[in-house]
């Protein structure tokens, strides 16, 4: 008996259709990867306004449910004013931090220049112990660097800022008048109630975990740009101000961030003291601080809110990085932590959760099962014992 006429036995033709479909899918899997990502590239203004519009709003939903749900005497807040005090509360406070952040700017880039021929001497100092030759080569090397085509490439980041903080503030005020429907259009989207509550219950989790990592990040990195401008000043370096913002906006890039940061205020503060062992003592007081903050405060209050691998974290600042740049690095925790969470409750998607997790569990706190009541009764779980999922966060009560 032939091969092909064996029982069981599948044709030739059909295990050739079969590669060429799978060959088929990958191909097309590869395209459409193309595609996005010519699109993020593309649209990255728009979308990283759109990317931080939904994070803010995300921040400050599940306040205003709260806030929403107090009542005092026989008053209580409504919801839609919340929502409009909420809104006046990210513009002005995203108004004034780019305020604040272009006038630091402007601040630095107009003096800077009188500083550029010391600070290329002082690069160029730290390479004397290697010799003269060494010395004078590294000197003309970073001469050759166009420092003024750097700055006015920095000024002009100056009006993009403005012009992209007025985008994600229009994005957050449509946001607020759209949470009413979100609940009903989740439903009418899933065309099954207990669907609907699972993706609630998904998106309620990748919601509280960046919740949590933002503010934990957000109170940090406070503390250690105050911390930096207060050693600054006691010195009486120029900059304070500029190198505490600086702190405060770079202790948001994991791991690389709070390094660039503690390397720039040290060269800002060996390029002003005359003495280098002040600038020395600067830089170990600031890398303790850095340390002491990031590597021991950070952990204890982040406890175990995100779980991700650590190299998993440099590959996702290194891909965000390259497509949206400096803002890309500041998405690309949170985009890693709804990535990990959705692709931990997709079968085919599992393995990827798994990569991405720190000790390859990658398991939710809370069972993400939802049950109507008619089914908790048949299963015997309603009551206490019976796993509830998150509350729609999104979504006015």
């Amino acid at each position: 008996m032939s091969e092909q006429n064996k029982p069981g036995a599948m044709p030739a033709t059909r295990l050739s259709f079969n590669e060429k479909f799978r060959l088929q899918t990958w191909l097309m899997g590869i395209i459409a990867f193309a595609v996005v990502l010519f699109l993020l590239v593309q649209a990255k203004f728009i979308l990283i306004a759109l990317a931080i519009a939904i994070i803010l709003f995300s921040l400050t939903s599940d306040a205003i449910n709260s806030i929403s749900r107090l009542q005092i005497g026989q008053l209580r807040i409504a919801n839609w004013l919340a929502s409009i005090v909420a809104v006046l509360l990210i513009a002005s406070g995203l108004l004034t931090l780019a305020g604040l952040v272009i006038s630091q700017l402007n601040t630095v880039l107009s003096t800077t220049l009188s500083y550029t021929d010391d600070a290329q001497r002082a690069i160029a100092q730290m390479f004397s112990w290697m010799g003269e030759d060494v010395e004078e080569s590294v000197l003309q090397t970073v001469r050759s660097i166009q420092v003024t085509g750097y700055l006015r490439s920095a000024a002009g980041q100056a009006g993009t800022i403005l012009s992209q903080v007025v985008l994600i503030i229009l994005f957050v005020g449509f946001l607020f008048a759209e949470r009413v429907w979100f609940g009903t259009k989740l439903e009418n989207l899933m065309e099954d109630k207990a669907q609907a509550r699972r993706v609630s219950a998904i998106i309620g989790s990748i919601i509280r975990r960046v919740n949590h990592y933002l503010l934990v990040k957000a109170l940090i990195s406070t503390v250690t740009g105050i911390a930096i401008f207060l050693l600054l000043s006691v010195f009486d370096i120029q900059f304070a101000v500029a190198m505490g913002l600086l702190t405060f906006v770079l202790n948001f890039i994991p791991s690389v961030g709070s390094i660039v940061a503690t390397l720039v205020v040290t060269l800002v503060a060996y390029i002003q003291v005359p003495e280098p062992q002040t600038a020395v003592l600067i830089f170990v007081l600031a890398g303790m601080t850095q340390f002491l903050l990031g590597n021991v405060i950070d952990p204890m209050l982040m406890g175990k809110t995100l779980r991700l691998s650590s190299f998993g974290i440099i590959m996702s600042l290194a891909f965000w990085g390259a497509v949206w740049g400096i803002p890309g690095m500041f998405l690309a925790v949170p985009f890693m932590v709804a990535v990990m969470i959705v692709c931990s409750h997709i079968p085919a998607a599992r393995p990827m959760a798994v990569l991405l997790s720190r000790e390859g569990l990658p398991e939710e706190e809370f069972p993400l099962t939802v049950l109507d009541d008619a089914d908790a009764d048949e299963a015997g779980t309603r009551g206490p014992e019976r796993a509830r999922p998150y509350s729609h966060a999104i979504s006015a009560e």
